[in-house]
């Protein structure tokens, strides 16, 4: 049987599983530590790829790597970063996000152009912080990459040039998915030059080989592996609790939201990505353990013991600010605290926050299906889809029955069905089956869902 091997390489760390490429079996994973920060030295990346993945690597026929979305990875002449690596949750260039928009021609020209308005989590808002506050350093970039175009590149020795895909192109703010073109009048708007840029491969491309004859698929971004590891199909809706909350459904036309609140992504498979994005999910959870002198468990047990609606305590979870909505500066904001608040209330505001605002983004992605607002399965996963607390109450906030899969890295097993699918060279990537599903339901919490809005609403002079 043929191995392929599926790389995750995300905000936290890189986790490489080694798979069977005909029914998608794990046979083998590891995993290795990132940096913490919003901005890293990329090449942290290149070593993790290397103690995680290249143990793997000689078993492997095929690779590929789903990457953290909309990092700036700017190289000079010799291939070495001018600068740290920017992350997608590193809200420094909110201003150059405003001032591009209005530049482009405001926000409905702005989504026109690349599928997407700008925040402050696009490549390109990072290219223009660069040319400000670093003139040197953008003076000496030669070379743009993204998280996973960098580690693709390293994976197969630099052996070809760059690529990329073109769904984690279409998180760029430079790259127009609709027509497949790089916008290099917008590369030399943001920049004032326009630098190389990765080629956009294929879905199913063979871009190279390694030195051994792994051969080497294009990689996409994290979200798009995602939704490739679980099949998302019409219909469907995937919730993601990692650092990030993310809503998405695969679609067979382009979203161009002119509110900005729906980016209009492309997936891995020629089709597209519509995604609502928030900055703050799981660290919601490990803010609230830690004032509570807890683990997560401990939080579920707290949160589960406190009744809905957490006695009237309603928290605005903006901890990094947020980018749905779109409050770069904003903080979090906790409203209904009473001298009879108790450290149960605590914990199950902090659950019920975390999955308001998910029922928020699954909205927003839902008003552009075919048919508005018609969602056939909503599929919950990542880390933070772990704790019992948000399994329990999740169907409860967001008014519908959710579906929760079974344990596994679905980034990288996307990556992995990405590389299976470049092996075989057929029309569409294989058919693997998930891991066996529960279905979580639960009576409808409307009352808490309204408290949230009305918090949300409140705090909204805080939107820059």
């Amino acid at each position: 049987m043929p191995l392929v091997l599926g790389v995750d390489s995300s905000t936290q760390s890189t986790k490489a599983l080694l798979v069977d490429a005909d029914d998608g079996t794990v046979v083998e994973s590891r995993t290795a530590r990132h940096p913490e920060g919003s901005s890293v030295d990329p090449r942290a990346w290149l070593a993790a790829f290397d103690e995680a993945a290249g143990p793997l690597l000689p078993r492997a026929a095929a690779l590929a790597v789903g990457g953290q979305q909309h990092g700036m990875v700017a190289l000079d002449a010799d291939d070495l970063p001018v600068h740290d690596a920017l992350l997608w949750n590193d809200t420094r260039s909110a201003g150059a996000a405003a001032d591009l928009v209005e530049e482009m021609g405001g926000p409905a020209a702005c989504a026109e152009a690349v599928g997407s308005v700008l925040v402050a989590s696009f490549t390109i808002t990072k290219l223009r912080w660069l040319r400000d506050h670093r003139p040197d350093a953008a003076r000496r970039t030669v070379r743009v990459m993204l998280p996973h175009d960098y580690v693709t590149w390293h994976a197969s020795g630099q052996r070809a040039e760059p690529v990329t895909d073109r769904g984690d192109a279409s998180g760029t703010g430079y790259y127009s998915a609709v027509d497949d073109a790089y916008l290099t009048d917008l590369l030399e708007l943001a920049l004032g030059r326009v630098p190389h840029v990765p080629r956009v491969a294929q879905p199913a491309e063979q871009v190279t080989t390694t030195a051994d004859g792994c051969v080497v698929a294009a990689g996409t971004g994290d979200n798009m592996a995602a939704a490739l590891g679980l099949g998302l199909v019409a219909g469907d809706v995937s919730l993601s609790i990692g650092t990030s909350g993310v809503a998405s459904a695969v679609s067979e036309k382009p979203v161009a939201d002119a509110t900005g609140v729906v980016t209009g992504f492309a997936d891995a498979t020629g089709r597209y990505l519509p995604m609502a994005t928030t900055m703050n999910a799981a660290r919601i959870l490990d803010l609230h353990a830690r004032l509570l002198g807890v683990d997560h468990d401990g939080l579920a047990d707290l949160a589960l013991a406190a009744p809905a609606g957490a006695h009237g305590l309603t928290v605005s979870p903006y901890y990094a600010g947020e980018r749905s909505p779109n409050r770069p500066d904003a903080t979090g904001t906790w409203a209904g605290l009473t001298p009879s608040t108790s450290r149960e209330d605590v914990a199950r505001a902090a659950v019920e926050a975390l999955l308001c605002s998910l029922a928020d983004a699954l909205e927003a992605v839902a008003q552009g299906f075919d048919s508005p607002g018609t969602v056939e399965r909503v599929l919950m996963i990542g880390g933070g889809a772990r704790n019992r607390a948000v399994q329990a109450l999740a169907p409860a906030v967001l008014g519908r029955a959710v579906t929760l899969p079974g344990d596994a890295e679905y980034v990288a097993l996307g990556a992995a069905r990405q590389a299976a699918w470049s092996l075989s060279g057929s029309a569409e990537p294989p058919v693997w089956a998930l891991p066996e599903s529960r279905v979580l339901e639960a009576a409808p919490l409307p009352h808490v869902r309204d408290a949230y809005a009305s918090l949300r609403e409140l705090t909204a002079p805080w939107t820059t």
